[in-house]
């Protein structure tokens, strides 16, 4: 801080107006169109239609009166991603950015996402639901995917300088859950939906960079602490 121009506390932790309406649609609909197979088979199974699903759960006050006093509903959908989002992407990332570079504090943060969830191990072994074995397999997992995940909210936060994108990609996340290829495999229309999945994973890799443009979004506030522009900000 002492040694370059810096931007003020809440633009490093990528709560800014500058730029937040693109931050918060594009991202999202970038995540969106990575579960194009898994939004895909909802549709198919949903006897009204996934949008009339969609539209009736936005619209019906009553069930969103229920989802507020759910307190796992908040945990997974609000809580959750906004503790995490604002302590592994917001405040780690511009803490690793000056000493690592962009692209490795994209690598690096996530571990730290990952191994926090170890703590579900204790959980299961003092309920006793699987053997220890199981156990572990299920955390390596687990911390294989959210580490996946963490490193591309990373990207998303230090190509955008905005928190609210990671956020709402969390709680997506969140909502949809792991795609249940197993499923997929089994089901009427398996032609179809692994159509859709392959199409989903294409689209993702081709709209990543366009989609996350930091020109969409102004300067990026982490890039800042950088002495030249590296990589992941440019």
């Amino acid at each position: 801080m002492k040694l370059r121009p810096s931007p003020p506390l809440w633009a490093l932790l990528g709560i800014r107006l500058e730029g937040f309406v693109p931050a918060a649609v594009l991202p999202l609909t970038l995540t969106m169109v990575l579960f194009l197979g898994p939004l895909t088979q909802l549709a198919v199974e949903s006897p009204r239609g996934l949008f009339h699903d969609v539209k009736a759960g936005l619209t019906d006050c009553q069930s969103w009166s229920k989802r507020v006093k759910d307190l796992k509903w908040l945990r997974n959908h609000v809580v959750a991603p906004l503790t995490e989002e604002f302590v592994f992407r917001a405040c780690i990332i511009p803490m690793l950015v000056p000493c690592t570079g962009p692209t490795s504090a994209i690598f690096i943060s996530p571990l730290f996402f990952g191994v926090a969830h170890f703590h579900h191990i204790i959980e299961q072994l003092r309920f006793g639901q699987d053997t220890v074995f199981d156990i572990l397999i299920c955390a390596a997992f687990q911390f294989t995917y959210t580490s996946v995940f963490g490193v591309y909210t990373a990207f998303i936060f230090i190509r955008t300088g905005h928190l609210v994108g990671p956020v709402l990609c969390h709680s997506f996340c969140n909502r949809m859950g792991f795609p249940a290829i197993g499923s997929v495999l089994e089901h009427p229309q398996k032609s179809l939906i692994l159509l859709f999945y392959q199409l989903g994973v294409l689209l993702f890799f081709i709209l990543l960079f366009p989609f996350t443009d930091p020109t969409f979004y102004g300067m990026s506030p982490v890039c800042s602490l950088l002495l030249t522009p590296r990589s992941a900000c440019t």
